[in-house]
C-alpha cells in the first residue's frame, strides 16, 4: 500500500497533517523559519546557532556554513545561508 501525502510527511501510520495542524500551520515547527548566526560547528553535521538570543543545536547537513555565517533555520534544520 502506498503512503498518502500526510503519511509520507509525518511518518507511516500517522494521521495526515490536517488532523494535527490548525489552520494550515504545523504546531510542531510553526511553519516559520528564523535566521541565526553560527557560533560553532560540531561533529555529525551539527552547529550551535544563536537565534533570538538563544543558542540552539541545529543540523547543517543541507548547507555549507562556516562560523559567523547567518543561516535560515526551519524545524531544527539550516535550509539556507544568507549572503549579504
Amino acid at each position: 500500500m502506498t503512503a498518502g501525502l500526510g503519511e509520507a510527511a509525518h511518518g507511516e501510520g500517522v494521521a495526515p497533517p490536517d488532523k494535527h495542524c490548525a489552520d494550515g500551520w504545523c504546531v510542531t515547527c510553526s511553519d516559520a523559519a528564523m535566521t541565526g548566526s553560527v557560533l560553532a560547528l560540531l561533529d555529525h553535521d551539527l552547529a550551535v546557532v544563536v537565534m533570538a538570543g538563544r543558542e540552539q543545536e541545529v543540523s547543517v547537513a543541507l548547507v555549507t556554513a562556516d562560523v559567523g555565517d547567518t543561516v535560515l533555520v526551519h524545524a531544527g534544520e539550516a535550509i539556507g545561508v544568507v549572503r549579504r
